[in-house]
């Protein structure tokens, strides 16, 4: 592991940044005794959890690590998985509650099955555990694009993007979906994904799920068109005891449509694990 660099940010946000011996890049945010690991999706840019999630979890006491994955292991949940397992282990944290979104999540649920001891609790954001009709479709579109070298141009990736990840409410607001597009926009021309392209399955079945010991809590957005919500429903169904919520008025990036009610989601299920943490409307 590199030798960690630490500054403060903002009002007393302490971040440490580092690299894991294989490489992964991450950073630790504030000093809490109760770290939280959270997983981004396809793109692996750990940032993206920064505006919103990493701040709530700090106000309530939490220790927070992001990290940017390869994007060689952007498209595969077992490789993901074993990044994420190289980096709670090279950081010597204890077991604690993994958070992924999309592909994250996905990583998430292979650990869950086939290194169990590496999370105390996971919150599956966005998740599947197989690809529907319509995925499927989405699958080939995309696949027979980049076999025909096609380079879409930036603008209209942005509103391909921004139709396949955002609620109908958030694009009845003509300044949100102008704000949006010009991310999208911006995301397209300069290479980098925010969005699930999608991914191959994950390679265990779902009755694996049946051996979780762990709290689970699955987060479903009701206009996800990428991973539907009634997909999260099943894979809440296969995990013994474990808890489903879907968000209305939000899509594929609900967590960042809809920051304030998915943060009070993510805080109330982690205040069950840790009792003593803050709860932070």
């Amino acid at each position: 592991m590199s030798a960690p660099r630490s500054r403060t940010a903002g009002a007393g946000r302490v971040r440490t940044s580092g690299h894991t011996p294989a490489g992964t890049p991450y950073v630790l945010h504030g000093r809490g005794d109760s770290p939280v690991v959270l997983v981004a999706g396809a793109g692996g840019a750990g940032r993206i959890w920064e505006n919103h999630q990493v701040p709530a979890l700090l106000a309530a006491g939490h220790r927070v690590v992001t990290f940017d994955h390869a994007p060689a292991r952007g498209r595969c949940p077992t490789e993901l998985a074993a990044s994420v397992a190289e980096l709670v282990k090279s950081l010597g944290l204890p077991p604690c509650p993994l958070v992924g979104h999309s592909l994250g999540a996905m990583a998430v649920q292979e650990l869950l099955v086939n290194e169990p001891h590496r999370a105390s609790a996971a919150v599956l954001v966005a998740t599947r555990h197989r690809i529907d009709a319509a995925g499927e479709g989405l699958r080939r579109a995309e696949a027979a694009v980049a076999e025909a070298g096609i380079r879409l141009p930036p603008a209209y990736e942005a509103f391909v993007r921004l139709v396949q990840n955002l609620s109908p409410r958030t694009l009845a607001d003509e300044r949100a979906t102008a704000e949006w597009l010009d991310l999208f926009e911006f995301a397209a021309s300069t290479g980098q994904a925010i969005s699930l392209r999608q991914s191959p399955p994950v390679r265990h079945t779902i009755t694996d799920y049946g051996g979780v010991r762990v709290p689970v809590l699955v987060v479903g957005f009701a206009d996800d068109v990428l991973a539907p919500a009634p997909l999260g429903r099943e894979v809440a169904r296969a995990i013994p005891r474990a808890r489903y919520t879907e968000l209305a008025d939000a899509g594929h990036l609900g967590f960042l449509e809809r920051p304030e009610t998915f943060n009070a989601v993510l805080l109330d299920f982690l205040a069950t694990l840790h009792p003593g943490a803050t709860r932070v409307p």
